[in-house]
């Protein structure tokens, strides 16, 4: 069966490396239960150090295990190492718990390199050159020449982590007369997954000598549990096969490697190789070595931060200002981004912005297209992605865009609006240490592996399909100002509601005017997703004791239409009492908004009533039509609709005229009261028509009755008003 690479890499991260079953033999490993010290499981190679079989012994038959109970009594850490005497040798021990048991691991001071207690009397000035840095670069560079300093290797790297775990050699210091690894990069395949993560608990690892054979552990797992010993706080803890045959191929006798750890996440490592052959730095000049690694790992955030300083204090500038220019003008937000001296453009680096609020986008710089931008946004929120330098590795859909929108910056503002920030394609050459891509499967008695690359040579390629990458910074400040949008936002729409509701007050009638020989009846029922829209009514007596009845209908909802609505009430009032008939009104009122509100558009539908003959002059301006129900039926009447008023500068109502007698009754209705979503306008029409010819004469009751019947659905408001003569 063929396995491919991605299958053998797969089985790679499954290899248990934290309980391999075997240790490095520079060393010997007890495991032994508490608190009578009994050897439960031991490496094959103890009976050579301790020159006995050490099966079923105590520690106290072994050595003089005073020191080690004292130890016990404390934190076991701290106590690291115990320095003890083993048949006339000096060995460091050191302990740990794992699987309940107590790991003691014995390695011998004999055959150590020791740097010296001259070069541990200078950690301060050591600690002081490492604070002292001011950049990473410098950072590194102390550091790796100081490690190496210490330790006597051969090369000494600092080596960071990208985003996707590939490495990068970032500092260096070696022997004169090897080739420089400066620069080079490694795939993230090179350290495993699994592998990442005991760095992360495990500060500290070492390979005295890469062509060791592994001293397994007997028995191979707990007599009790039959668990395998857990070895990943082990400084012993055999190696993987294959990390061992890429230190081979590398020509690397021995390493040595330190975490660099920021904030809780693995950031990098020191690494350390010596080609000269095997090399083991004293337990002492190790935990020095830890030590510089865990003080740097505090220094990484400042300097990192410290090399983008002039970028970090210009974005924080243009953070404030546009956050300053949002708190101005909290009702023209868009303007505030996009028109000012300073804009959304200019908050970060990127060759193009785009701002969408209230469903309107605005686009400033080189973007995508108009009709890309929406998807592509929508695209990485669905993906939970904030900010990327390759969107066509998360959207493949996307990879046409990769000269105006290879890296995005993206921040939702709500349900659909956004801010959004577009870099485009930057071409780049890398320098990896190998051909990355030439690992192949290896076919051993335990199953096929990932076998690692045999040549390390450097191997340039040019990367497509990428921008320059967001910094932590700039991704901050693009959520900053989000922020504080949104929190404008929010209480402009509290602002809205509160003038909504004030102004909507104004527009309905507490009561309606009594009007002798008219039964007259009202409802409004505001839209479930505003606090006020375009719908309003109005009741008004005339000189010569007819009554106007108006019912219209603004575009739009909210502060804006409510707005405009009370504009076109008083306007039209005014009208009606002073135009020859409901059509002259409302042509004055169609020329009003011409002149005075361009762009805006309404429908409205007047009727003029006498009550004394019961006649009726009926005008309308695009509205629904009237309904006119009778002994004998329901019928609307709409030979008459005109055009909504705004729509022609100059507009023809024409007027129809009809008797009300009897019980006869008129019905005027906005939309809300027969549109569904999904459904013909047909259909509510004739529901409404069939409910209102069987409907009670009385007005309340004939309301109560379409009410009940139709129930509206409350996505837009609702108003109707019912007439019927006593």
């Amino acid at each position: 069966m063929t396995v491919t690479a991605d299958e053998a890499l797969l089985r790679c991260a499954d290899e248990p490396i934290a309980i391999p079953g075997a240790i490095q033999p520079h060393g010997a490993l007890l495991a032994v239960t508490e608190p009578d010290l009994v050897v439960v499981i031991a490496s094959a190679n103890a009976a050579d150090l301790f020159g006995r079989d050490v099966t079923g012994a105590t520690l106290d038959d072994l050595t003089d295990a005073s020191a080690l109970r004292a130890a016990l009594a404390g934190d076991l850490a701290e106590a690291n190492p115990v320095r003890v005497q083993l048949r006339g040798q000096d060995v460091d021990l050191v302990l740990h718990r794992a699987n309940g048991l107590l790991v003691t691991e014995w390695e011998p001071v004999a055959g150590a390199e020791d740097a010296g207690s001259a070069w541990h009397r200078r950690l301060p000035t050591v600690l002081q050159r490492l604070a002292a840095t001011q950049t990473l670069e410098e950072l590194g560079a102390v550091l790796a020449r100081d490690v190496r300093a210490l330790t006597g290797y051969d090369r000494v790297m600092v080596y960071r982590f990208d985003p996707e775990w590939n490495g990068e050699v970032i500092a260096e210091d070696r022997r004169e007369d090897l080739e420089p690894f400066l620069g080079l990069r490694y795939p993230a395949s090179d350290i495993p997954a699994q592998a990442r993560t005991l760095y992360q608990t495990n500060w500290m690892r070492i390979i005295p000598d890469a062509g060791y054979t592994p001293a397994p552990l007997r028995p191979s797992v707990h007599p009790d549990t039959g668990a395998p010993l857990d070895l990943s706080g082990a400084m012993l803890r055999s190696v993987s096969p294959v990390h061992l045959e890429y230190l081979a191929n590398m020509g690397v006798v021995s390493s040595m490697s330190v975490s660099l750890i920021d904030r809780g996440r693995l950031w990098g490592l020191i690494s350390c190789h010596h080609y000269a052959g095997p090399h083991r730095p004293s337990y002492t000049d190790r935990t020095a070595a830890e030590f510089l690694g865990r003080t740097a790992s505090l220094l990484l955030h400042t300097a990192v931060a410290a090399g983008e300083t002039d970028g970090v204090v210009e974005v924080a500038r243009r953070t404030t200002e546009l956050t300053a220019a949002v708190g101005r003008t909290p009702r023209a937000l868009a303007a505030a981004l996009t028109e000012e001296d300073v804009t959304v453009l200019d908050l970060l680096p990127a060759a193009g912005a785009a701002v969408r609020l209230g469903g309107r986008l605005r686009l400033l710089g080189t973007t995508p297209p108009a009709e890309r931008v929406a998807p592509l946004v929508a695209g990485l929120v669905a993906a939970g992605i904030t900010a990327t330098d390759a969107v066509s590795s998360v959207l493949p859909e996307a990879a046409d865009l990769a000269d105006t929108a290879s890296g995005v910056l993206a921040v939702p503002l709500g349900r659909e609006d956004f801010l959004a920030w577009f870099r485009p394609e930057t071409l780049k050459d890398v320098t990896w240490g190998g051909n990355p891509y030439q690992s192949k499967v290896a076919q051993t008695d335990a199953g096929p592996r990932l076998s690692p690359r045999h040549s390390f040579a450097a191997w340039s390629e040019t990367v497509r399909g990428t921008s320059s990458p967001w910094r932590e910074h700039e991704v901050a400040a693009a959520r900053t100002l989000a922020g504080h949008l949104a929190a404008a936002t929010f209480a402009l729409a509290e602002d809205d509601n509160r003038l909504s509701a004030a102004l909507q007050r104004t527009l309905l009638l507490d009561e309606l005017p009594k009007v002798p020989g008219l039964a007259l009846a009202a409802r409004y029922i505001p839209s479930a997703e505003d606090v006020v829209g375009g719908d309003w009514y109005d009741i008004v007596p005339l000189p010569d004791g007819r009554v106007a009845i108006v019912l219209g209908d603004v575009a739009g909802h909210g502060l804006a239409a409510a707005a405009i609505t009370a504009q076109l009430r008083h306007a039209l009032r005014a009208h009606l009492l002073r135009a020859d008939g409901p059509a002259a009104a409302l042509d004055g009122l169609n020329q009003v908004i011409a002149s005075l509100l361009p762009g805006e558009m309404a429908t409205a539908l007047v009727a003029e009533l006498d009550p004394q003959t019961g006649d009726v002059v009926v005008a309308n301006a695009g509205h629904l039509p009237m309904l006119h129900a009778t002994a004998a039926g329901a019928g609307f009447l709409d030979e008459v609709r005109g055009p909504a008023l705004g729509v022609l500068d100059v507009a023809d109502y024409p007027e129809a005229r009809l008797q009300l007698t009897g019980d006869d009754r008129l019905l005027l209705f906005s939309d809300g009261l027969v549109e569904r979503r999904g459904s013909d306008l047909a259909i509510g029409l004739d529901a409404l028509r069939d409910v209102v010819a069987g409907a009670p004469a009385d007005p309340q009751h004939l309301l109560d009755a379409v009410l009940g019947a139709l129930n509206p659905q409350g996505a837009d408001d609702v108003t109707l008003v019912g007439i019927a003569r006593r």
